[in-house]
Formats: C-alpha cells, structure tokens, sequence
C-alpha cells in the first residue's frame, strides 16, 4: 500500500463527515462506511476525492456482525488493509428514564456500545495479522462521565464505551494496536442544532474557552491520535471540549 487507510463508521454527516475530511487533508485514503443516508455518504466521498484522495462508502449495520465482516472485508478488497479505525456511529433517544421504551434502549446499545466492539475486534484481528500496529479510536461524548437528563441509554452506551477503551488498549498494546477515545463538547451539527435553535447562544457561554466546538476540532485530535506521532498514547479519553466538562460544577 503506497497510503494509510482509515475506516470511519457513521461518516454521512455531522462529525463523522469533519473526521473523514481531516484524514483526507492529512494524507490517509477513506472507507466511509454509512447505515442509511446514502445521499450523504457519496458527498462525503465527493469531496475527499476532490482532496486528491481514495475513497469507498461502504453500507452496513455497525451493530450486525455478519455486516461488520463484509465491511472490513470489502475494505481489504478495495485498499488491501487497515491502519486506523474510527468508531464514530451513534444514536440517542430523548426520554426519561421512567419513558424510555425497551427498543429504543436495544437499539442505542446496539449501535453505539456494540457496534463498537463489533469494528474494534474485526479491526483489531486483521490489524493483527497484518503485523503493522494500528490505531483504533472510538467517538465519546461527555455523556462518558456526565450524566444527562432523558438520555439515559445513551449515556450507558458512551460509559460502556469509554471502558471498551480501556480494555481494548490493554489486550491490543502486544500487537502494536493503540486505542483511545476522543470525547467531544458541545459541537455545532446538523443534529444539535436541531435541538436547540441557538446552540451556540447557549453552549458558548458554559464553555470556559468561551465558544462552541466544530468537526475540524475534534478531527485535528482523531488525526493526531491515528499518527505514528502519537504510537506512545494509548487507553485514553482525550476530551476536546473547550473546558466543558473539566468543571466540577456544571451549570446544566
């Protein structure tokens, strides 16, 4: 292979688009893998063909392991390996605890928790045989620590997350596989700003370097982690946050 190649899961839209466009700047070739938008994905891969780089979308199922092996496999096919995996799918439920329906909880764990331990151990087997190390790095959130309101599936899903981290980076670090969790703020997306009309009016001002996040902040960290750069950081959850939930006191 004359390039790195980078799977990012969810990469339709929102931070996944911004992790798969930072790569690309950075030099690594794409496999952009999508569940549904497929629309979104092909202009995802528009333009980081237009950056001069590779790129296949890839369909599927994160939480579906015989779709996870046909991802990984097709990404063989069409670049010959895999050096970094980024773990960004996810969904959320807005409901309280008392609310929230059995399927929903099934289908958050499902993408956001097992989705990623599905694409870190297939990544992780071939990242092994392959003999070259790798970088695997999962998609947080403050929901890591932070307990939110009527969001507890997600919530679990992210806590469970950040353990998979941890777990993973110890079992994979014979292999030369790195793995850590980058763990955004509060970042201004087609879905937040669906949630609140002016996100920015009301995050900025609880966040301590004093403005909202954007995917480029968050893929500056994701490209440094997948780096040769960063081969001594491993099991950590980098929170790329503006200071948001460095606060004991969180005014929420």
């Amino acid at each position: 292979m004359s390039a790195r190649i980078a799977l990012v899961t969810g990469a339709s839209k929102g931070v996944g688009r911004g992790i798969a466009y930072g790569l690309a700047e950075a030099g690594w070739d794409l496999a952009i893998n999508f569940h549904s938008d497929a629309a979104g994905a092909e202009e995802t891969k528009r333009v980081i063909e237009a950056k001069g780089r590779r790129c296949r979308a890839i369909p599927g199922d994160v939480g579906k392991k015989s779709d996870v092996e046909e991802m990984i496999a097709a990404v063989v096919a069409e670049f010959g390996g895999l050096d970094c995996l980024v773990n960004n799918a996810g969904r959320q439920t807005w409901s309280s605890l008392l609310e929230l329906s059995e399927e929903d909880w099934d289908k958050t764990i499902r993408t956001n928790l097992k989705g990623g331990f599905l694409c870190t151990q297939a990544a992780a087997r071939l990242m092994k045989d392959q003999g070259r190390g790798g970088s695997i790095i999962n998609i947080g959130s403050g929901a890591n620590k932070q307990p939110f309101l009527n969001l507890v599936d997600y919530c679990a899903s992210k806590g469970g997350l950040d353990q998979l981290t941890r777990v993973s980076a110890c079992e994979l670090g014979r292999y030369g596989i790195r793995v850590n969790c980058v763990a955004p703020g509060a970042i201004e997306i087609e879905r937040t700003r669906e949630e609140s009309p002016d996100y920015a009016g009301t995050w900025s001002p609880l966040t301590p370097i004093g403005r909202i996040g954007s995917p480029e902040d968050i893929a500056r960290m994701v490209v440094h982690l997948a780096d040769d750069a960063a081969d001594f950081i491993t099991g950590q959850t980098i929170y790329v946050d503006g200071g948001l939930w460095t606060q004991t006191h969180w005014p929420y």
